[in-house]
């Protein structure tokens, strides 16, 4: 077995930090065997190395290598990707593809990002693992393949199986070893380090001399929080190299390169903010709809009094329910100029409560379905508020609007055609 200093030297690893090492010492450990692995860590931070390592050192090393970034490619096409597909199987598949599964049979296939894989890949994903079965889209046949897993995220995979995105028995599935890379800042003395390594490798690339970083350079160097990781590290280690005609960098001059931490970086946005802004509106429709459910029953206690009664006695026995449900007096007198287009039955002393229900069926059945029009009409016009002032606050884009209404942009899609927004 190579020791872990003649590996970190193999796949350029820099650092002696003992989290590192403990990462590193983890992949040759596993390599020898088949078992899954699942690399954790936030971006930036070389999970790519760790899977190279593991099949460079197993028995597969002769054969093929495949890394998929999973998060870069479309949901309608990832399962073709992964999988193959046949012929005619979907519009454009012109001809039968063999996917990444079949083409690295025998070799190792590294899953990056795999917490964005949709539900259903996810599915098909654990009966790989499972018994080493697939079938491509569009087909009925079973295939076997036999090839080693490594997967690597910067997602919470506990968040997400708690939220329903990525799914449990999979994950145990992947995470039967799971190696865990640190983040640039929780390796403090590494980091000069890595710098030196970026410049010499900058200088040689553009042909000039080396940056070299004074005392208080190097002291703001390692206090920086480094968000970005290694990936950010490089990238001002380049800007420098390029920008900086001083090859002696002072704390100052590294300073302007260093964006404010929270203030120049894209701002993340928690969901529990957008759950609080949709609850606001939910309530206000919440409101609504008890409001409306209210005029609903006074419209159909006012129409019990009509059918009884009539329009003048009504007038006379309750004038306030007429004046809450029409408002102003001059309303009113307006709403009762002509006499309401409803069958009006008698009052007769005689009859029985019950014989009443039984004449009045019919009318009560009419004047439903005319209140229940009225009451689509209503929600009809809070919905199309509600899409209207969402689509406006997230400046048209679709998908941001339908999370915050709680819909999937298809629905709110149709919601468009059909209101004609």
């Amino acid at each position: 077995m190579e020791s872990i200093q003649n590996i970190k030297q193999r796949f350029e690893i820099i650092g002696n930090d003992q989290k590192l090492n403990r990462a590193v010492e983890k992949a040759i450990q596993v390599a020898p065997t088949d078992i899954s692995v699942l690399v954790t860590g936030e971006s930036g931070v070389g999970k790519e190395s760790i899977p190279k390592i593991i099949h460079s050192l197993s028995h597969r090393k002769h054969g093929k290598y495949i890394a998929v970034n999973c998060g870069a490619i479309p949901e309608g096409t990832i399962d073709s990707e992964l999988f193959g597909h046949e012929k005619g199987s979907f519009t454009g598949a012109n001809n039968a593809r063999d996917g990444y599964f079949e083409v690295a049979n025998g070799g190792t296939i590294f899953l990056d990002e795999v917490g964005e894989l949709p539900l259903t890949t996810q599915v098909r994903l654990l009966r790989v693992l499972e018994n080493g079965e697939f079938i491509k889209v569009g087909s009925s046949q079973v295939q076997k393949t036999n090839v080693r897993i490594v997967a690597a995220t910067n997602v919470n995979m506990f968040e997400a199986i708690e939220k329903g995105k990525f799914r449990e028995d999979l994950f145990y599935r992947l995470s039967t070893v799971d190696i865990l890379l640190p983040p640039l800042r929780e390796r403090k003395d590494d980091i000069h380090l890595l710098f030196r390594k970026f410049a010499a490798d900058f200088a040689h690339k553009y042909k000039m001399p080396p940056i070299k970083l004074d005392d208080e350079a190097v002291n703001v160097l390692v206090k920086y929080r480094w968000s970005g990781n290694i990936r950010q590290l490089r990238n001002i280690a380049e800007q420098i190299s390029v920008l900086e005609t001083n090859r002696n960098i002072s704390a100052a001059a590294l300073n302007s390169y260093l964006p404010n931490e929270g203030s120049n970086l894209p701002s993340v946005i928690k969901d529990k903010k957008s759950e609080s802004d949709f609850s606001t509106e939910r309530d206000i429709l919440y409101k609504v709809l008890f409001d409306m459910k209210s005029d609903l029953n006074d419209l159909k206690k006012l129409t019990l009094e009509l059918m009884k009664n009539g329009v003048s006695k009504v007038q006379d026995l309750n004038p306030n329910l007429i004046q809450k449900i029409y408002g102003k007096q001059e309303e009113v007198e307006t709403a009762f100029e002509e006499e309401p287009r409803v069958n009006v039955i008698p009052h007769q002393n005689n009859n029985s409560q019950e014989e009443f229900d039984e004449e009045d069926d019919d009318t009560n059945y009419l004047f439903a379905e005319t209140v229940e029009e009225v009451e689509v009409l209503k929600l009809e016009q809070k919905e199309i508020e509600l899409i209207k002032k969402s689509l406006e606050r997230h400046k048209g884009k679709r998908k941001a609007a339908a999370d915050e209404l709680g819909i999937s942009e298809r629905t709110l899609y149709r919601k468009i055609k059909q209101f004609d927004l």
